[in-house]
C-alpha cells in the first residue's frame, strides 16, 4: 500500500498541535515534529512545546532530543527525519509531520537544496560586516541582490542572512535561485494541511500564548540560558527581547510587548512561505476535524 505524509503547516499559535493530535489517533500513526526550536530541550516553555498531555496524545519524534549546545543543521534533520519515516513505513502507511519551519518541512518534503561551494574569504567578509554593521547591513545587502527571500527570511537570524547574503556574492545569483532545483525522490506522497485564520485572530491569539508563556515561567528560562545567548539556537523570538531586557537595555514590559510584535511579524513570514505551495489545501483554524479527514481520503482515493 502506499505511504502518506500528512502534513500540518499554518504560523503560530493557530492550533497545528490538536489537529496533529487528533489526525495521529485517528490514522493510529505517529508524529514528526519539525519546528526548529523544539528540537531543543533546554528551550521548552518560549519555544511552545506540546504539553506532557499532549505529548502522551500520540507518539512524538524530534522534540526536545537535541541540546543548544549541539550544531544541528537542517541538512542534519533532512537526514534523520527520513531515517525515521523509513523506519515508521515498516509498520505504519501513515504518519503525521507538524510544524511551523518552512525550509524544514520542504527539507523532508522535498530534499535539500544543492548551493555552490563558496570562497572562505567571501565568507568572513560578510561575517565581519555584520559584526562591524549589525542586522541592518544583512537586510540592506539581501534585500538588494535577493528580495524574493528577503520576503520570507526570518529577518532577526543573522546566521540565516549571512547564509544567503554569502551565496547571493560568491555566485552572483540570487540565493532563491537555488532553491527547490533539485527534487528527491521520496517513497511517501504528502498531504499538506493549512490552517489559517483572520490576521486579527492570529495577533489576538499569539499575543494570548506570549502571556501565558510569560505566567508559566519564561523568564526563569531566559534567565537561565543567559549566559549562552550567543548560541545560534538562542537566536530566537522570546529569549533575545529578554536577553536584552537583562543586559538592562529595555524594560520588561517593553520586551513583553517586543515577543509580541516580533511573533507577530514571524506569522506573517510564516504564512507567505507556506501561502508559496500550491498543493497546500487550506483550513480555518477552526474547520470540523472530519471535513479535514474526508479531504484526506479523498486525495487517498484519488492517487
Amino acid at each position: 500500500m502506499a505511504k502518506y505524509l500528512i502534513t500540518i503547516v499554518g504560523p503560530t499559535a493557530i492550533g497545528k498541535t490538536s489537529l496533529s493530535i487528533a489526525l495521529a489517533q485517528h490514522y493510529k500513526c505517529d508524529i514528526i515534529s519539525c519546528d526548529s526550536r523544539q528540537f531543543f530541550k533546554e528551550m521548552k516553555i518560549g519555544t511552545a512545546v506540546p504539553s506532557s498531555e499532549e505529548l502522551a496524545g500520540a507518539k512524538h519524534h524530534f522534540i526536545q532530543n537535541k541540546s543548544i549546545f549541539e550544531n544541528y543543521t537542517v541538512g542534519d534533520f533532512e537526514k534523520e527525519a527520513i531515517s525515521k519515516l523509513d523506519e515508521l513505513y515498516l509498520t505504519h502507511d501513515f504518519v503525521v509531520m507538524v510544524g511551523g519551519s518552512g525550509l524544514y518541512v520542504d527539507a523532508v518534503l522535498k530534499g535539500f537544496d544543492a548551493f555552490p561551494e563558496i570562497d572562505i574569504a567571501i565568507r568572513l567578509a560578510v561575517k565581519q560586516n555584520y559584526e562591524k554593521l549589525g542586522l541592518d547591513y544583512l537586510q540592506t545587502e539581501l534585500k538588494l541582490r535577493d528580495p524574493n527571500y528577503f520576503e520570507v527570511v526570518a529577518k532577526e537570524n543573522p546566521q540565516r542572512m549571512m547564509r544567503a547574503l554569502e551565496v547571493c556574492i560568491g555566485s552572483e545569483k540570487p540565493y532563491s535561485s537555488f532553491l527547490n532545483q533539485m527534487k528527491n525522490t521520496r517513497n511517501f506522497t504528502p498531504i499538506l494541511i493549512g490552517l489559517e485564520a483572520e490576521r486579527s485572530v492570529i495577533y489576538d491569539r499569539i499575543n494570548q500564548r506570549v502571556d501565558v508563556m510569560v505566567n508559566d515561567g519564561l523568564l526563569a528560562e531566559a534567565k537561565y540560558l543567559f549566559t549562552y545567548k550567543y548560541l545560534n539556537a538562542l537566536q530566537t523570538v522570546g529569549y533575545r527581547e529578554l536577553f536584552s531586557y537583562f543586559d538592562g537595555e529595555i524594560s520588561l514590559e517593553f520586551a513583553i510587548e517586543e515577543i509580541k510584535k516580533n511573533t507577530r511579524r514571524f506569522a506573517k513570514r510564516q504564512l507567505t512561505w507556506f501561502k508559496r505551495n500550491e498543493e497546500t489545501k487550506w483550513f480555518d483554524y477552526l474547520a470540523d476535524k472530519n471535513d479535514i479527514r474526508n479531504y484526506i481520503s479523498e486525495i487517498i482515493h484519488n492517487s
